[in-house]
């Protein structure tokens, strides 16, 4: 195995700053073909996300975390785009249900200390169960969102399941959004016609008023403090991310050294 830091993205990441949603997914899938998947929690960025890859002759899985406390519209949502998309939805699950993690740790999400164990145990450790599955991880951070994600990078590597994140859609601006909506109408999780701009937990997330920030609804009960889950690896401190492990000849042709038959 060979070493590949976020510093050997940098050049990388700068060509990729033009270019389309589409064509990044098509980089991507020329890469990292049956070595990656999608990532996706039925919101809006991802169900972009998911109607693109629809549109694509590729095979792309799309991993779905089912916390095992989520809304029901967000269940329906997924089956609704595995069902008329035709896309290969895994679901992943954490070990305990909500009811045995209460009995034996009590209500972790009402302190920010239990929150964050909380999302460790029901949204982060499934997803690192799947760790070596995958080289690379599709995601649907935008840098129109704000806060941390406002500087998020499309291509970053991801200590934690040592893969790299590919995020095609940060410079899709809410402009780009409402136009990608009007003409493709994709499917979309009711639950944003109701208040909701962000959704996850039902135990944690609200609907949002309309001068609110966009992810004031999430643990409302903690503070601002308490924005983010942690499943993101940008959401995290730079630091936190030094390098990942990948074959010598995969980190080649993700950087572009040697032959290829893909240009973008």
């Amino acid at each position: 195995m060979a070493k590949l830091t976020q510093a050997d993205l940098v050049d990388l990441n700068k060509t990729f700053e033009e270019r389309t949603p589409k064509e990044l997914l098509a980089w991507a899938s020329s890469v990292f073909g049956t070595r990656m998947a999608a990532l996706s929690s039925m919101q809006r960025s991802g169900s972009i996300i998911a109607h693109m890859l629809s549109t694509m002759e590729e095979n792309i899985k799309i991993l779905f975390v089912d916390t095992g406390v989520l809304f029901q519209e967000s269940l329906d949502t997924r089956d609704r785009v595995m069902k008329e998309y035709g896309v290969e939805i895994v679901t992943l699950t954490p070990e305990k249900t909500m009811e045995e993690q209460t009995a034996e740790l009590g209500v972790l999400y009402i302190t920010p200390e239990g929150q964050k164990q909380c999302c460790d145990l029901r949204k982060s450790d499934p997803l690192t169960a799947a760790k070596g599955d995958y080289d690379a991880l599709i995601g649907s951070l935008r840098r129109c969102d704000g806060g941390k994600r406002a500087e998020c990078p499309i291509l970053a590597v991801d200590v934690e399941m040592n893969c790299i994140r590919i995020n095609p859609l940060v410079n899709f601006d809410n402009d780009d959004f409402d136009q990608y909506v009007k003409e493709h109408d994709p499917i979309m999780n009711p639950l944003h016609s109701q208040g909701f701009t962000t959704i996850g937990c039902n135990r944690c997330t609200t609907p949002v008023l309309p001068n609110e920030p966009n992810r004031a609804g999430r643990w409302r009960h903690l503070g601002p403090w308490s924005i983010y889950c942690g499943i993101n690896p940008t959401d995290l401190d730079s630091a936190t991310s030094p390098h990942i492990d990948l074959p010598q000849e995969l980190i080649d042709s993700i950087l572009g050294r040697g032959p290829t038959d893909f240009m973008i």
